[in-house]
């Protein structure tokens, strides 16, 4: 009320301020993108993949989302870049030794070279070509440690640190849930990757290529009458002109002289050749 001498109103009380916007609780969000699937929003769960994006998948998920673009609402909007299971990459994590759970909610996953949790608090990579997840100060230490002077115009391929695999850091080293402006490379890189693809060829086409391709001697040959078949069909014809031979040698001298002997006649002209059938 005011002005009873029971309080005394402020500007809060007598103006009506714009409300802030609400803003999400990035504690939420980090334990969200670390923590549970992209796709289904479910706990992260073995077999784990990762997109060129860096987001974390749980498998199931997403051969649902291929099987079925409706399963999930948001889909399109979360992983419409994955075509299929070629875009994605099976993840080797390493599991917390630590107990799992209570207050805190402890991360699932350790680094296993410093032990680190993989809880968001310090980036993660993974390398593209094994699948092999670390923290990226982890990753930096070794890789210096262990890199020897590189070639300027060749690049020189590097050894994963966990199975020994080889990558290159230029372009199979991605970091797990970037943000920002980390996020937009992680974008752009990915789209100049698919662009640099080959296009690829249906396979009417490729087939015919192939039949283009391949000797003569390699393609398939026609079929060819059979030893049995040809001796039936000459033994037929032989029969059919015997029978033709004995029905002309019964015909009359006025009906042979209708159909000739085969040869030109020189009688005949232009008004009377073609006439009649002049063989048999």
């Amino acid at each position: 009320m005011g002005n009873d001498g029971g309080s005394i109103p402020d500007r809060r009380d007598l103006v009506k301020t714009k409300a802030k916007a609400e803003q999400a609780d990035k504690g939420n969000q980090t334990k969200a993108r670390w923590h549970y699937c992209a796709l289904s929003k479910k706990p992260l769960q073995e077999p784990v993949v990762s997109c060129p994006l860096g987001k974390l998948y749980n498998k199931d998920a997403i051969i649902e989302y291929l099987l079925d673009k409706s399963a999930y609402g948001d889909g399109e909007g979360i992983c419409g870049h994955i075509r299929s299971l070629k875009d994605v990459k099976p993840l080797k994590l390493t599991p917390n030794p630590a107990p799992v759970g209570g207050s805190d909610e402890r991360a699932s996953y350790i680094c296993p070279l410093t032990s680190k949790e993989m809880n968001g608090h310090i980036p993660f990579i993974y390398i593209a070509t094994c699948g092999c997840v670390m923290s990226q100060a982890g990753f930096k230490n070794i890789s210096a440690s262990t890199s020897s002077p590189k070639d300027t115009e060749t690049e020189q391929l590097d050894v994963c640190p966990l199975c020994a695999s080889k990558f290159s850091r230029t372009s199979d080293v991605i970091l797990l849930n970037p943000t920002g402006e980390l996020a937009e490379r992680a974008q752009d890189a990915m789209i100049a990757k698919r662009k640099a693809e080959p296009p690829k060829k249906s396979k009417k086409r490729k087939n015919a290529a192939a039949t283009e391709d391949e000797p003569a001697s390699k393609k398939k040959a026609l079929p060819t009458m059979s030893a049995s078949v040809a001796a039936a069909s000459k033994a037929v014809a032989a029969s059919l002109a015997e029978e033709e031979a004995k029905r002309k040698a019964n015909m009359s001298s006025a009906v042979k002289s209708l159909y000739g002997d085969g040869k030109p006649n020189p009688k005949e002209t232009f008004m009377t050749k073609g006439t009649f059938t002049r063989y048999a």
